[in-house]
């Protein structure tokens, strides 16, 4: 692929291979499905980063609008999202809106200048502690932020530090609301049971719409969205270019660094998952680049930061979206609403919104993935449990800077001691490494592909591999790794290594793993733990242990 593809937004590459009917209303109707499931989140994120609901409106319209025009992926679609929760009512805080929509200016144009500086395929190296550390700490500070309106409690102002915020949570708790309480516990309920019952459903519209319908049937005294925004604006406003002096950009500099670092990672994180889906591959730099200029897009029509969200482009593809079409009509349809149905908004009930951000809070925890990494080396725990606790202590930037810090000292300590100089023995010709691998793979059984790791094998090198296999034109029923050479494993390599055979094992692939040596054995143990992993990958003693393997599958799959 040469440079001028690698920043073309793949609406181009979709309309110039041809843009059929069929394929418009299956992309249509995936627009649809993912407008109904964004129309409350946007509402609710919205107000729970200090803003309006129409804000978070204005952003999923123009920022997803943009997002699917001009991104790098087929069926990416944005918005805003729980990650700039904290970041956004901080900023909104101390600055000012006008000073939020100045930060998002300035940190869609760092953006686009990340995209255009190559930097799209170093984000992904983020450690995997880092980013399960901050994410699971901003979950539990937007659920913290929701108690008050999902209890009812009477409250002047809530505190926005944490423990502070708790501490006046259990001061109130004398004047908790029953009825907004089992307005919001119904609610919560309701969408649980839907997605545990009928996951195909819109659990969290169709939540909304029945706490709306009984407030108003039953004549509760709870406070909705029209209580406590009576003059929401109708339609999209006139775009505007923000007011710009270069002392007030001094001052949001961090801010917007933290925006674009937080958009930059929430983006390519939802491309790569979108990647596995439906079987493509993103360009990343093209990415930040149409992140960056949804966020130009967004604060100029005065909305909130946007990035890619995981969730819905997850709906999306379920839905069977194949192109970025059906990113751009899920904009439109919202556009529609924004136009025409603006009033009802102001009947859907604080309390049942605040139960679509507790469910919002526990998708974003990925509490799997947690619980996973606290049973990896202490050095990786200790990562983990300080990005978190600074994340819901301190500061969303001070976590991200420090747990990148400790994750590269650690990562430095370990590569240090992987270096040894030994005599005798220690130093000695593997006669597993000797000859071409190219002239090996002749002898392998037809359906069987081998390759070879030498170094630390750590999360980005799985996209190396996948690339490798795309390469190959034809999917092998087997693939060996060798990992002889590989002396140190940890998080973000065992993360490596399960996403490589996760997108094998989609593909009809066995993994198997052929000398690995005992540290990173250990790590690999740690997760053939789990039931959901345990057969994703083999290992063989050596590299003839795992040609014979492989003989003895190719067999057995001919033989059925």
């Amino acid at each position: 692929m040469n440079d001028r593809a690698l920043f073309q937004p793949k609406l181009w590459t979709v309309l110039r291979e041809g843009y059929d009917l069929a394929t418009f209303r299956q992309d249509a109707i995936a627009g649809l499905t993912v407008a109904i499931v964004a129309l409350p989140l946007a509402m609710a994120l919205g107000i729970a980063s200090g803003a309006t609901p129409d804000k978070g409106l204005i952003t999923a319209v123009v920022a997803g609008f943009l997002i699917s025009a001009l991104g790098g992926s087929r069926v990416q679609v944005g918005g805003p999202t729980g990650a700039f929760v904290v970041v956004i009512f901080n900023v909104i805080a101390q600055h000012g809106y006008d000073g939020l929509v100045l930060a998002t200016f300035m940190a869609g144009a760092m953006l686009v200048a990340a995209g255009f500086a190559g930097l799209g395929r170093l984000i992904r190296f983020i450690p995997h502690p880092v980013v399960t550390g901050f994410t699971a700490g901003i979950a539990v500070i937007i659920a913290s932020s929701q108690v008050k309106d999902f209890l009812g409690l009477q409250m002047e102002q809530v505190p926005a530090e944490f423990l502070p915020k708790w501490a006046a949570y259990f001061s109130a708790l004398g004047t908790v609301q029953w009825p907004t309480l089992l307005i919001g516990a119904g609610s919560l309920g309701t969408i649980i049971l839907l997605r545990k019952w009928a996951p195909k459903l819109p659990g969290f519209l169709i939540s909304i719409v029945l706490a709306a319908v009984a407030v108003a049937l039953l004549g509760l005294p709870v406070e909705t969205v029209g209580g406590r925004f009576p003059d929401m604006p109708r339609g999209l406003p006139m775009p505007s270019i923000p007011a710009i002096s270069l002392e007030r950009m001094a001052a949001l500099v961090p801010a917007a660094a933290t925006i674009a670092f937080l958009a930059g990672i929430e983006a390519l994180l939802s491309a790569v998952v979108a990647d596995g889906m439906v079987g493509t591959r993103h360009r990343s730099n093209q990415e930040l680049v149409g992140q960056g200029l949804a966020n130009l897009g967004s604060a100029l029509f005065g909305g909130l930061p946007a990035t890619g969200a995981i969730a819905r482009t997850a709906t999306n593809v379920k839905a069977g979206a194949r192109t970025p079409v059906a990113g751009i009509l899920h904009a439109l349809f919202l556009l529609l609403f924004i136009l025409f149905a603006t009033d009802l908004m102001a009947f859907v009930p604080m309390a049942a919104l605040a139960a679509v951000l507790f469910m919002v809070a526990w998708g974003m925890s990925e509490y799997p993935r947690f619980l996973a990494l606290l049973r990896m080396p202490n050095s990786d725990r200790a990562v983990l449990l300080l990005t978190f606790g600074l994340t819901i202590l301190v500061d969303l930037t001070v976590a991200i800077g420090v747990g990148v810090t400790l994750a590269s000292l650690v990562f430095m300590a370990r590569m240090a001691e992987a270096v040894e100089i030994e005599s005798g023995t220690g130093i000695r010709v593997d006669s597993e490494l000797d000859g071409d691998d190219f002239a090996q793979r002749e002898a392998l059984p037809a359906g069987v592909e081998v390759f070879r790791i030498t170094g630390p094998f750590f999360f980005g090198v799985a996209g190396e591999l996948l690339d490798a296999l795309r390469r190959l034109g034809q999917s092998p029923r087997v693939i060996i790794l060798r990992m002889r050479l590989v002396s140190v494993l940890d998080a973000d390599g065992v993360a490596g290594v399960m996403e490589f055979a996760e997108q094998a094992h989609r593909a009809g692939a066995v993994v198997i793993l052929s000398g690995v040596q005992p540290q990173p054995r250990g790590m690999l143990a740690r997760v053939k733990r789990d039931a959901d992993h345990s057969t994703r990958f083999r290992m063989a003693r050596d590299y003839p242990m795992a040609v014979d393997m492989a003989q003895r599958i190719m067999e057995r799959l001919d033989r059925e």
